[in-house]
């Protein structure tokens, strides 16, 4: 007895076994769809956590704010001193600058004078001196002269020079010494020549002794 199926019946079969198993992944796939769509939004717009995570502040790079404006006010602070401190300095220096160009015109005053004693008469070289004075507002207010020394010989020289400051009356109330020392031929100096004596009464200046030596 023949127990094997006629052969018109294996190919539906088979097609009934391809058409279950279609069935078995369409459902399979409809159901995972349906669990990565938690929130049932038909839009299928992504969804988020209404409490965002806090970020992880290890993985940070650099100091917080705090450090920062502390370090930066610190190098505020070193710059105004550095500058405080070079300004100090530039004073001392200036004092010092000076004081030099003080300690010089009293040593030519004092070379002058020195070497005005014993000079008879005005001296040797009046022609080689003039006298010009300055404006008070550009001095302070002070009576200052400009003393042009012009060395008119053919080797160098020294020059002594005396101002006498006269008041009214034509009294000598004050005197003042200045020079120029080791003028080349042809040379000019022009030392200045201050009255230390009050504006009022108004003193004239009198060029009194040149001495070339």
């Amino acid at each position: 007895m023949n127990t094997s199926e006629p052969r018109g019946r294996r190919p539906v079969r088979a097609r009934a076994a391809g058409a279950a198993l279609a069935v078995v992944v369409t459902a399979l796939g409809a159901a995972t769809l349906a669990a990565c769509d938690s929130g049932g939004d038909d839009t299928g717009a992504p969804t988020f956590s209404e409490r965002p995570t806090a970020p992880d502040t290890a993985s940070f790079s650099g100091a917080p704010p705090s450090s920062v404006a502390s370090a930066a006010e610190s190098r505020i602070a070193s710059a105004q001193a550095s500058a405080a401190s070079a300004a100090a300095s530039a004073s001392a220096r200036e004092a010092e600058r000076k004081a030099s160009i003080g300690a010089e015109v009293e040593r030519s005053r004092q070379a002058a004078e020195n070497a005005l004693k014993g000079v008879e008469g005005r001296g040797n070289a009046l022609n080689e001196v003039a006298m010009t004075g300055k404006p008070r507002a550009d001095t302070n207010g002070l009576l200052t002269v400009v003393v042009s020394i012009t060395n008119k010989t053919d080797s160098k020289a020294s020059y002594a020079v005396q101002v006498d400051f006269l008041d009214p009356s034509g009294k000598v109330v004050e005197t003042q010494f200045t020079g120029a020392e080791n003028l080349a031929p042809g040379g000019r100096a022009q030392p200045l020549v201050i009255s230390r004596e009050p504006a009022e009464p108004v003193l004239t200046p009198r060029l009194t002794k040149a001495q070339r030596y």
